[in-house]
């Protein structure tokens, strides 16, 4: 087995990732499906009753290993950054077998089948303990292997001298983790030494380690303490390293993020962040997907008479159309037609122009205080944000979420600098970051940054706040006109 996991050849300096990785995942979700197999048939033929229920008990057997197979995977249980160390392994099989005793449970309650409990109480649990055992016994043939310089992860360490020095010694000392140093970027591109740090080769500076990386096939990129480091360049590092396959792990003072992307785990001996590739597509996509239709459903269907009293006071305020329909840009830089409530007087767009003198609105943005297009309707609604409650037709279109940056203006998108393009890598939002934090009171920074945030840091918890705040922010009408 030690030879199915190791790849060819001797020390490795510039290697693409590891073939035994995708083997020794291969060989983990082998033991697995194993383990689920052979404890069901064991212990379903222990708890057959007689020949009547062979055929219920083999469909109970069948059902309840497809259930862990799909928890465990959905569960990331097989997810290559746990396998072989780290207690997360563990912890994933655990949570991933729990959620398929929790599902078979009601599967039972819902058809009336009470003879899945012993499926539940005595062969899942049975199942976590094996498979546990089993994960066990891997992770030592793994050990095993890269205390004799095998099944090693190529590492790109970048740092000052000192602390890239430190760093090989802890991998050296601690083989289990499988991290071999194959090359340093420093600050002035020179080691400590003529055979560079440690006895590892200095392949360059630190402004050129993305080019090292994608060149030398790195599958870790552990950043170390160094005055070069700031957030704003570890950023646009994690930015270009995105599709390259390596992984980029981060001493935790040096980069202010946080969220789902950022995993903190013990490595060497001291705390590090990994920092995982933004994912923009996948289930919890889906989910969120479907919670915008759901929720723009409901939300509609409470809204309507509060809509058509809106409508009404509008036509009766001032000329003109009750709806505005203006063009923005959504994900993907596509363009959609908005909705909103007209709050202005009929032609508002052409006086603008005649007001740029007039604009308190922070970088791209037109944003006055007390706009003389705004009717007397229109200041009440804008004031609770009432004029965009249309705007859940765009997110049941599927235009627009509930939550996301700001849809902008093409005029505006086309002003973006490179870093403010990556708003639109996910679909606008009615509501955000930005509603929650001062709306047209941040300055153009402070807004930037906010979607910046979101689009790097996004889950379904982090919705749900914003959801939550959204409410407190309208109704206190701060920041809103």
């Amino acid at each position: 087995m030690l030879r199915s996991l190791t790849t060819t050849g001797g020390e490795h300096s510039r290697l693409p990732v590891a073939g035994w990785e995708p083997r020794y995942r291969r060989l983990v979700i082998l033991s697995d499906v194993t383990v689920a197999v052979v404890v069901a048939v064991v212990l379903g033929g222990l708890l057959s009753v007689g020949g009547a229920a062979l055929f219920k008990d083999l469909t109970l057997g069948f059902l309840t290993v497809t259930i862990e197979v799909c928890a465990l995977a959905a569960g990331r249980a097989w997810h290559p950054v746990v396998l072989g160390q780290g207690a997360e392994e563990y912890v994933r099989l655990g949570r991933g077998l729990f959620a398929a005793a929790v599902t078979l449970a009601l599967a039972g309650l819902a058809t009336g089948v009470v003879s899945t409990r012993p499926w539940v109480f005595v062969v899942v649990p049975a199942t976590a303990l094996v498979a546990l055992f089993a994960r066990y016994l891997l992770r030592q043939v793994l050990h095993r292997a890269r205390r004799i310089g095998q099944c090693l992860l190529p590492v790109m360490a970048a740092g000052h001298p000192d602390t890239v020095r430190d760093l090989i010694e802890r991998t050296r000392d601690n083989s289990h983790i499988g991290w071999q140093v194959a090359a340093v970027c420093t600050a002035d591109g020179t080691g400590d030494s003529i055979a560079g740090i440690a006895g590892v080769s200095v392949v360059g500076r630190l402004d050129e380690l993305a080019e090292h990386v994608r060149r030398g096939g790195y599958r870790i990129v552990a950043i170390t303490a160094d005055p070069y480091w700031n957030p704003r360049r570890l950023q646009r590092l994690a930015w270009r390293l995105e599709d390259s396959g390596a992984e980029m792990v981060v001493a935790p003072t040096l980069m202010e993020v946080a969220g789902p992307r950022l995993h903190v785990s013990g490595v060497l001996g001291m705390p590090m962040l990994r920092v995982s590739a933004p994912v923009f597509t996948g289930m919890r996509r889906v989910v969120k997907g479907v919670m915008d239709r759901v929720g723009a459903v409901a939300l509609l269907a409470m809204a309507l008479p509060l809509m058509a009293l809106i409508a009404v006071a509008i036509a009766i305020d001032s000329r003109g159309p009750v709806l505005y329909r203006q063009r923005r840009v959504g994900k993907a830089g596509h363009e959609f037609t908005i909705l909103k409530f007209r709050t202005m007087v009929r032609d508002a767009d052409r006086l603008k122009p005649a007001l740029a003198g007039d604009n308190e609105g922070a970088g791209v943005l037109f944003k006055m205080r007390r706009d003389p297009r705004v009717t007397r309707v229109g200041a009440v609604l804008r004031r609770y944000s009432l004029d965009e409650l249309p705007q859940l037709l765009n997110v049941l279109a599927g235009a627009m979420s509930l939550v996301g940056p700001r849809p902008p203006l093409p005029q505006e998108c086309a002003r973006y600098e490179p870093d403010m393009r990556r708003r639109l890598l996910v679909k606008p939002g009615l509501t955000g970051l930005w509603q929650v934090s001062g709306r047209s009171d941040l300055s153009w920074e402070e807004a930037v940054r906010l979607d910046l945030r979101y689009v790097e840091d996004w889950s379904l918890a982090m919705d749900v706040m914003i959801l939550w705040k959204t409410f407190r922010a309208v109704l206190g009408g701060q920041g809103a006109y």
